[in-house]
């Protein structure tokens, strides 16, 4: 028993120590200084870095797993939360305020309008969801699929964009296929007769991510789309890598559900999810969570994401996330992401140990970039990297290394990976 007392002792002690963090909510995080220039050089892009509370010296690479909130969105929330915490009995339910303390069974018309304005569809045919394995589950869950039926995934998803398939084959005797894509994959031709190569009669579902998670390739989700529409085949874009990465434009993909995760490229916080599905259809899908609107026929996207109490300064932030994005504007937003991928790729070409296993099809690459080195592991080279320059990209597997770069990142952080990869030659 002493020593145990004295372990406690020892760990309360050294929790005291450790230094304490806080947000500094007394900064200015508003969005003006987002609207100060027109000109979006390095200068402006140094303004944006400052927007973001994260530590100097350490270089964040690692956005396709999780990105970075923006201050704006953190005080919103943080606001959100106090203010609500202090006047919570002036909270008056009968009059419709209710939202105020907790969400779940709210339409949040305003901001499904805004996202609605981002992927270009009406707010109805969108579900706010906690992510985008939620989304696949309340697509997956909603079809009326019988046994023998064709579920398509590819040997490249996600483990969020292949497990209610596979636990469909297994619950409801469906039969469950993979597509073995090419790697890397440079050719949107090779892409689409890999996919169709295992399509049937009997193919009632094509599931496959609009962008891979691993490796960053962009699919020819168009002309998947199109030909499965020809053959009756219900389609499903696992985007939880795109909104905020790439432009997504859901009618001109013209698939049948499109579902993603916001708190990546669009830095939402976490729990922001999104699901689209085409009014067509969206009278065939089930649902998934049931609460007081289960069967509202008028809003089918209000239908999909009734599920409960839920945190509303979370969909404050998830609105604040909205408005940095929009205020910075998508097309320079999204040339930015854009621009330093290619920087580091171009870089990357030039190191003759670096191997490339994204795809070196600039029309299918964005701000993802996967490589490796000969001689070293994925965790290896992480580790290298941070001892080294404390630079954080993501091991992805033994063998790779998944470089993502966004918004907040520079140049000058580009050239530090290049030299420390260029010192292992």
């Amino acid at each position: 028993m002493t020593q145990r007392r004295k372990f406690l002792k020892q760990s309360s002690l050294a929790m005291i120590s450790l230094p304490f963090m806080s947000f500094n909510a007394k900064k200015d995080w508003s969005l003006d200084v987002l609207k100060a220039t027109d000109l979006k050089d390095e200068n402006y892009w140094k303004t944006v870095r400052k927007q973001f509370p994260l530590k100097e010296g350490q270089t964040y690479f690692n956005n396709g797993t999780m990105g970075p909130t923006p201050g704006y969105v953190l005080n919103e929330m943080i606001n959100h939360m106090m203010h609500w915490n202090i006047e919570a009995a002036t909270v008056d339910y009968k009059n419709g305020s209710g939202p105020s303390l907790l969400s779940g069974y709210f339409p949040c018309q305003k901001l499904r309008t805004k996202l609605g304005h981002i992927i270009n569809c009406d707010f109805k045919e969108i579900s706010l969801t906690q992510n985008a394995t939620f989304g696949m589950n309340y697509v997956g869950m909603g079809l009326n699929l019988k046994k023998g039926d064709e579920l398509l995934n590819t040997n490249q998803e996600h483990g969020g964009g292949f497990a209610t398939w596979q636990m469909l084959a297994k619950r409801k005797g469906c039969i469950y296929k993979q597509a073995i894509l090419p790697e890397p994959a440079n050719n949107p031709d090779e892409i689409f007769n890999t996919i169709f190569k295992e399509v049937t009669k009997k193919t009632k579902v094509i599931a496959i991510p609009h962008m891979v998670s691993g490796f960053g390739t962009i699919m020819p989700v168009k002309e998947i789309c199109m030909e499965a529409k020809k053959r009756g085949i219900f389609t499903v874009l696992d985007g939880a890598q795109c909104v905020g990465q790439i432009p997504v434009d859901v009618k001109e993909i013209g698939c049948d559900a499109y579902y993603s995760s916001l708190h990546k490229w669009l830095l939402a916080p976490a729990g922001s999810g999104l699901l689209y599905i085409n009014k067509e259809v969206v009278g065939d899908i089930w649902t998934t969570i049931s609460s007081y609107n289960w069967e509202n026929q008028d809003d089918h996207g209000f239908r999909l994401m009734q599920n409960g109490s839920g945190n509303p300064a979370l969909m404050t932030g998830y609105e604040a996330a909205v408005d940095f994005f929009t205020t910075i504007g998508q097309d320079v937003w999204y040339s930015r992401i854009k621009e330093l991928g290619m920087y580091l790729r171009k870089g990357l070409k030039e190191i003759p140990s670096v191997t490339i296993y994204s795809s070196s099809n600039e029309a299918m690459a964005a701000g993802i970039t996967t490589y490796g080195i000969k001689g070293k592991t994925g965790p290896e080279l992480q580790a290298y990297m941070w001892e080294k320059e404390r630079l954080q990209p993501r091991s992805v597997g033994s063998k790779f290394l998944r470089h993502s770069v966004h918004i907040y990142n520079s140049k000058e952080e580009i050239d530090k990976t290049l030299v420390l990869l260029k010192e292992l030659n």
